[in-house]
């Protein structure tokens, strides 16, 4: 697509990083070693999932803050033949858990989630049922085409023989240091000496290279049916939590259909529920498609003040009728209908920020990571997968290396509601691994983290690149906005003229050095060469691959 732009920028920006180009595959993670473990597998023989599987494997170790084997998350694979696949492997909620399982301190938005004792955020309490490992290895059975044995390989080095601490994950630590000096475990790998982890520093995790040596040889099975399961419900019942081996054994993933929406002559797909951003991105781009955005300019105050109404909107109907479609009737047709986007536009008013109830009724974290991988054969990989909290619920499992993740804080504590907790029920997540296709053909790849920054950024990224005619360096690292209802967050890059116009209509606008995590992107260009890029908020790097074996029949002689 051309980076023309069709209106003057408000808000203008230089982007800090370089995307790659490659015509044999392209590899996008939030670390450069994941990345290159994926690159490792493609260079290998191996596909796409091949490559995305390895790459999460090797973020589990080099990012501990953000993903491991014991948290869950979304993997959207388009494959070769042109069908979609979501292979859902959230986690659920014990079976003895209770809607009324945590004492709620508040009703007000952005606080329903707080909770005496902070017991659905750190402690065993706060861990539900993990879906990473079998979901990554169901993937790589189904889809993949290299045993789980050489795909861990890189995983298990980085383990065993250690990495370089990044600026970025000794910021983390240090962020999170009172809570991970709860844990002696973590306390003795991130806090040694009593202080976080240095940029420069080795970390070495000689327990979690054995865990995975352990499911390089025994598959998902070593934790829902083995003896890291065994460990982990031992923890649990130790220390207050309720995951037993039953909740193990009875773990399963679910194969979905994704959500498809359309804007401006592009096809929107991705993840349905029980995740928001495949029906809500649908939902607010149906808003914003009554409004010329690009002639708005990106960054001007009323390109911000549509983009704030459509998440408060999307953000008020998510609160009632959007959860798991097991225990909730989702109703997805009337949220991405246009007429029932038309009826909701109908309502914005230019001059004046509003309050947003829901339009309709239903049934009644904050960091993660994500992989964006293509081959050259038309497979392709968008994957968000977290254990949900930085350091999740700050818990490592002795002896295992494993970290646990606080995914029952993604639950509303209040009963009765249609995102309460209730057992054997999936999380409610925020998770966008979408992809953009036009006249049938895939266009882009993206995904980021950030909890319920997610599908608001990943909305956002899509417009730039439809609406603004961004490059997608420029569509990845430009300044986001976000609010659920509350106050209007601004990356610092929004100019302050915007930020006064805004609150002249009503907004409360408040400065954010960072709005949700480093998104990840891949354009297929036209010719079939792969443009990948990661932005300035976290470790992302893109590694292309290009070139290929010698031509049929080549000889070498002097």
């Amino acid at each position: 697509m051309s980076t023309h732009r069709i209106a003057p920028r408000t808000a203008d920006f230089r982007c800090e990083k370089k995307p790659a180009g490659g015509s044999r595959g392209m590899v996008v993670t939030n670390h450069p070693l994941a990345s290159a473990a994926g690159s490792q597998m493609r260079l290998a023989g191996g596909n796409a999932i091949d490559a995305a599987v390895a790459a999460l494997f090797a973020l589990t170790v080099v990012e501990p803050m953000m993903v491991g084997i014991l948290g869950g998350g979304l993997s959207h694979i388009r494959l070769a033949d042109g069908t979609h696949r979501v292979i859902d492997n959230l986690s659920t909620a014990p079976g003895r858990a209770t809607p009324d399982m945590y004492e709620c301190l508040s009703d007000e938005i952005g606080r329903q989630r707080e909770t005496r004792g902070r017991e659905n955020v750190v402690g065993a309490k706060a861990v539900a049922v993990p879906g990473a490992l079998k979901g990554w290895c169901e993937a790589l059975e189904r889809f993949g085409s290299l045993p789980l044995e050489d795909v861990l390989q890189p995983a298990i080095g980085l383990a065993a023989r250690g990495f370089t601490v990044t600026p970025y994950l000794s910021n983390c630590i240090t962020d999170n240091a009172g809570d991970l000096a709860r844990d002696k475990g973590l306390s003795a790998m991130l806090l040694p000496a009593g202080s976080a982890l240095q940029p420069g520093a080795r970390l070495i995790q000689g327990d979690y290279a054995e865990t995975l040596r352990l499911v390089a040889r025994g598959g998902p099975q070593a934790l829902y049916h083995g003896p890291l399961g065994i460990e982990l419900a031992s923890y649990m019942a130790a220390h207050g939590g309720l995951i037993d081996q039953a909740d193990l054994a009875a773990y399963r993933t679910q194969i979905r259909e994704p959500i498809r929406g359309a804007y401006r002559g592009f096809e929107i797909v991705g993840p349905p529920p029980p995740s928001s951003s495949g029906v809500h991105i649908a939902q607010m781009l149906n808003i914003l498609e009554g409004y010329d955005i690009g002639a708005l300019g990106f960054g001007s105050a009323d390109a911000v003040h549509l983009l704030a109404e459509a998440l408060k909107i999307a953000f008020a109907d998510r609160a009632v009728a959007t959860a798991d479609p097991a225990f909730v009737k989702v109703p997805v047709d009337r949220l991405i209908d246009k007429e029932y986007a038309a009826e909701r536009r109908a309502l914005i008013e230019m001059d004046r920020a509003r309050s947003w109830s829901a339009g309709l009724s239903g049934g009644e974290s904050a960091d993660t990571t994500h992989v964006t991988v293509a081959d050259a054969d038309g497979n392709v990989v968008s994957a968000t997968q977290t254990i949900n909290g930085l350091f999740g619920a700050c818990v490592q499992i002795p002896g295992t290396g494993m970290i646990a993740n606080n995914y029952m804080f993604n639950f509303d504590p209040h009963p009765g509601r249609a995102l309460s907790i209730a057992p054997g029920k999936r999380v409610f997540t925020s998770m966008a691994p979408m992809m953009v296709l036009r006249e049938g053909r895939l266009r882009y790849a993206l995904g980021l983290p950030g909890a319920l920054r997610i599908f608001p950024s990943a909305l956002q990224a899509i417009v730039n690149l439809i609406d603004h005619r961004m490059s997608l360096q420029e569509a990845v690292e430009a300044p986001r906005v976000w609010t659920e209802g509350g106050v209007l967050e601004l990356e610092e890059a929004i100019p302050e003229q915007v930020a006064q116009e805004l609150a002249a209509r009503g907004h409360r606008t408040i400065r954010s050095p960072r709005i949700a995590g480093g998104m990840n992107a891949i354009a297929f260009e036209e010719d079939g060469t792969l443009t990948g890029a990661a932005c300035w908020r976290a470790d992302g790097t893109p590694v292309a691959i290009s070139g290929g074996l010698a031509r049929a029949g080549a000889r070498f002689s002097i």
